[in-house]
């Protein structure tokens, strides 16, 4: 928000299924207001009919363009946005690299302003933390798959490379998952010192590191391999157990234990 804005001329917008009380805002900070009951009627009203078919059935209702009209209702609250919808998802491919393109990469989109990159962007954050939500303070081993799930929704499509830690208790319950760096679209630095006194201060007993390859293939390559036997070597002197490494492609994963890299 511009430092000349009012304090009010934002408000967090619903997202669609959530009950909220507030009033959308659009792109030049202006208040929209409200059209009267009658144009909102579904039978005439194409926005209405869209939320009242998502209502009754689901997103299995509904193709991928539709449900991101949705989304683009809160941030555009006048005018067609099928069309925006249907840019997006040609310039992307799909609904997670929608979500995940860069803010810069979103405006380049023909009417994709400041508005759509922040309701996109909540709604990226709103899926990583329900997506979170499943693995977190959870025995590890016994939610594999949910594990997976979450990493490819949090990393499979981000541009540049990410490394995150997972740390784990006596239990294998994961405690905490933190970014340890970001870097360039096949580079991220990464400080095997760092990741081991992390995990000393959170008192874990195991980790598993976890990074993405923009270009799509989860292939190790020799400094992955290396930085990660030097992150075994030093947790190992102090009794931590390294039990996995996750490089998450676009459309699977590898891991080095399974390879026999660890």
């Amino acid at each position: 928000m511009a430092a000349d804005q009012p304090s009010n001329a934002f408000k967090e917008a619903p997202l669609p299924g959530f009950l909220v009380d507030c009033t959308p805002s659009i792109p030049n900070g202006s208040r929209s207001t409200p059209p009267p009951p009658s144009e909102r009627d579904h039978r005439r009203d194409h926005r209405s009919r869209l939320r009242h078919r998502f209502m009754e059935g689901g997103a299995a209702a509904m193709p991928d363009y539709e449900l991101l009209e949705l989304i683009l209702f809160r941030a555009l609250p006048r005018g067609d946005t099928k069309p925006l919808a249907k840019r997006l998802l040609k310039t992307f491919g799909d609904l997670n690299q929608v979500m995940a393109a860069s803010p810069a990469r979103i405006k380049d989109v023909n009417g994709a302003g400041q508005a759509v990159v922040e309701q996109l962007k909540i709604m990226e954050a709103v899926a990583h933390r329900m997506a979170r939500a499943q693995v977190i303070q959870k025995p590890i081993l016994s939610s594999w798959d949910s594990l997976l799930g979450y990493l490819q929704t949090a990393m499979a499509h981000q541009q540049i490379e990410q490394f995150r830690v997972l740390y784990l208790d006596r239990k294998n319950v994961l405690i905490a998952d933190e970014e340890q760096g970001k870097g360039t679209v096949d580079h991220v630095p990464v400080y095997p010192r760092e990741v081991v006194k992390r995990a000393l201060e959170l008192n874990a007993s195991a980790l598993i590191l976890v990074h993405n390859h923009p270009s799509g293939d989860p292939s190790p390559s020799e400094a992955d391999i290396d930085m990660t036997y030097a992150i075994r070597d030093a947790a190992q002197v102090l009794g931590i157990v390294l039990h996995d490494h996750l490089i998450i492609g676009k459309a699977t994963e590898l891991s080095f234990r399974s390879q026999g890299l660890l």
